[in-house]
């Protein structure tokens, strides 16, 4: 263990989180104290660095990058499209405790923003950037006197949304190889992204471009009602 963590730079509470994770196989213990690992760790957990360093991909994703490693593919396609799909690092994972310090939020606050599907860390335990700033938004949501229930809307929608864009992407990638689907998928993914954004911003913007004043009911009912007065 102290050998494998001074070659690669790594603490011995990652290396036995990995372990802990499938991303490296059980050493074998040659006694109590004593654990030996193969050489070959020192290569996988230089990948697993880069893959942490470079991109924002939870360990379950790179797991999975390992083992097709392992079975001699190229896995150049599914790092190009994990990245489009979580991105690069950014900075260091918040705690719990970071981000209620950060955020002003209270532990039972954000728990039940877990909970209600609106706050969900890629790792658990620890929060990214996206997480901080959505976390932002919610604290001043429930400082105005909402409640995390009144925003599940949010993710009821976005869970239909994400269903039927992966029915869409099975439908037109099923019979098609490895490296042509992750291909494919990629630019889905940079395409979903810039759809939901325009959709969703335009039928906001239209439904506010009806309304003659801020109490408008069509700002609520979408249209279907004339408003107040002129009945």
């Amino acid at each position: 263990m102290k050998a494998l963590a001074s070659a690669t730079g790594v603490p011995k509470s990652a290396i036995l989180h990995y372990v802990s994770q499938g991303l490296l196989p059980e050493p074998v213990r040659t006694g109590p104290n004593m654990a030996y690992y193969d050489p070959a760790c020192i290569e996988r957990i230089e990948f697993i660095k880069t893959m942490q360093e470079t991109y924002a991909f939870p360990l379950s994703k790179i797991r999975m990058l390992l083992t097709h490693r392992e079975r001699g593919m190229d896995v150049t396609p599914l790092i190009d499209l994990s990245a489009a799909i979580f991105g690069n690092a950014d900075s260091p994972p918040l705690t719990e405790t970071e981000l209620c310090a950060s955020t002003g939020l209270k532990r039972g606050q954000l728990r039940e923003l877990v909970k209600t599907g609106l706050l969900l860390p890629l790792e658990k335990g620890t929060f990214n950037q996206q997480d901080l700033a959505a976390c932002e938004v919610y604290a001043k949501c429930l400082a105005l006197g909402a409640e995390a229930q009144d925003l599940a809307f949010y993710a009821e929608a976005a869970k239909m949304i994400v269903d039927r864009e992966m029915g869409l992407r099975s439908k037109l990638t099923v019979h098609l190889p490895e490296v042509e689907d992750a291909e494919i998928s990629r630019r889905m993914v940079l395409g979903a992204r810039v759809i939901r954004t325009y959709v969703i911003e335009r039928v906001f913007q239209q439904r506010a471009a009806l309304a003659e004043e801020l109490k408008d009911a069509r700002l609520v009912s979408g249209g279907s009602h004339p408003p107040q007065g002129k009945q």
